[in-house]
């Protein structure tokens, strides 16, 4: 199956994951890339040089493994294993071939250039590292100056980047960056009102790629690596979802392009929980009121996340809808009935298969036979497909395997039987953490 997406959209949708996973808090990987951009004009580049530079600077974060390893980063001048991220976002972008060139100026993102000029990497890809490296510690250098406003921060600032100029940075950088600065107008822009028209304007430079499946699948596992930064939980959710959701859109009879689109719709549906809090996501016990109403919201914020890639359209409606029921009751949408496509309640079934057969922080994980004794309940109540349930009666062990990702033998060895799930008091199926 081949694709077309638009690369640039995609790009700002990972962007914006980063900034959802506490990542990049505040925007910092957004101010990067408009940075870079402009430094990028003055220097002189064409216009595909200076849009890698937007795109590495929007991306060169997507290596962090956790909020609290991006605190650390946020030291002014770097932290002692930057290096880790950076290695990390080598990898995760040199499997996505689209985005591949990326890589190594993300892998280089800190190096020093008395450090970057020694060694044996291309001239125009340590120019471009060392600049993101510029632009990033003048970011951080404005947030952590004890003046926040940055009209009165950034003479403090870019003194700061001169003394570092051709150590930390290459004076042929720093003297463009000092150009293009100083004036009041470079630092207003980066405010979040006038970032985001900027923003806007960006995602209008349409740039579609044509990809294969597999391509789609590593541009979906980018989004779900992420996505482990903040829950390696929902990751091994998302995974098992994916697994399931093809297994049942094959048994179903559904067109392998569908089957493939299936699976990329189960890596992706969870993508709004990282707008969730942690502390709601792995809380023990019943979720109140307006903790539900922060759940409920999840499966919309994929929605949003999604739905400015064109190309991707029925991947995101069957991700999005994964809440919804056949009553009507479920969520974001109110679906009902024939408004919910095979594929939207594959995904549904998927879902709530995996969130019960896998250890949550509020409850243990259930055997399949409780599973799917539960999915019979929830047919009853015409909030799940009975004929997507009965594939997986039909198929039980196999659908246990792919949601578990676990040895078929081992988890269906006996032992105590895990307490059954509460009910939930709502519409909401009591699986949507």
């Amino acid at each position: 199956m081949d694709i077309t997406v638009d690369l640039g959209q995609t790009i700002h949708a990972l962007s914006d994951v980063l900034d959802f996973a506490g990542v990049d808090q505040g925007f910092h990987g957004k101010r990067v890339a408009v940075m870079a951009w402009h430094c990028g004009r003055v220097l002189g580049l064409n216009e595909s040089e200076t849009e890698d530079l937007y795109y590495a600077g929007l991306l060169h974060d997507c290596g962090m493994s956790s909020p609290s390893v991006d605190g650390r980063s946020r030291h002014p001048l770097g932290w002692e294993h930057d290096e880790g991220h950076c290695l990390k976002g080598e990898a995760l972008l040199g499997q996505f071939a689209p985005l591949a060139h990326l890589a190594p100026i993300v892998r280089h993102h800190h190096g020093r250039w008395d450090a970057l000029r020694t060694m044996d990497i291309p001239e125009p890809v340590g120019r471009s590292a060392n600049l993101i490296y510029l632009v990033d510690r003048v970011d951080v250098l404005t947030a952590a100056h004890q003046e926040r406003d940055p009209l009165l921060a950034r003479h403090a600032v870019r003194d700061a980047i001169w003394q570092l100029s051709r150590s930390f940075f290459s004076r042929e950088l720093v003297t463009p960056f000092l150009d293009i600065s100083d004036n009041e107008a470079f630092w207003l822009s980066l405010e979040e009102r006038h970032l985001n028209r900027f923003l806007f304007e960006r995602k209008q430079k349409t740039r579609v790629k044509r990809i294969c499946f597999m391509e789609l699948r590593q541009l979906a596992l980018m989004f779900v690596r992420i996505v482990d930064a903040k829950s390696p939980l929902t990751m091994q959710h998302s995974l098992g979802t994916a697994r399931l959701a093809r297994f049942l859109a094959y048994k179903a009879g559904l067109a392998e392009e569908v089957q493939d689109k299936m699976e990329v719709a189960g890596l992706l549906h969870d993508l709004g929980k990282l707008r969730v809090p942690n502390e709601i996501l792995e809380k023990p016990g019943k979720l109140n009121r307006e903790e539900r109403s922060l759940i409920e919201r999840h499966s919309f914020e994929t929605y949003q996340i999604l739905s400015g890639i064109k190309g991707l359209e029925d991947i995101t409606l069957w991700a999005a809808c994964h809440h919804e029921t056949l009553d009507g009751r479920g969520y974001p949408f109110r679906l009902a009935g024939e408004d919910l496509t095979l594929e939207m309640r594959i995904i549904a079934v998927s879902d709530v298969f995996q969130a019960l057969a896998q250890r949550r922080p509020y409850r243990p994980s259930l055997s399949a036979a409780e599973v799917l004794d539960m999915l019979r309940a929830f047919v009853g109540q015409r909030r799940l497909d009975g004929a997507v349930v009965d594939m997986i009666g039909h198929d039980l062990e196999q659908a246990w395997a792919l949601a578990t990702g676990s040895n078929l033998k081992a988890e269906f060895a006996g032992g105590d039987s895990p307490n059954p799930v509460e009910t939930s008091d709502g519409p909401a199926l009591p699986v949507d953490r």
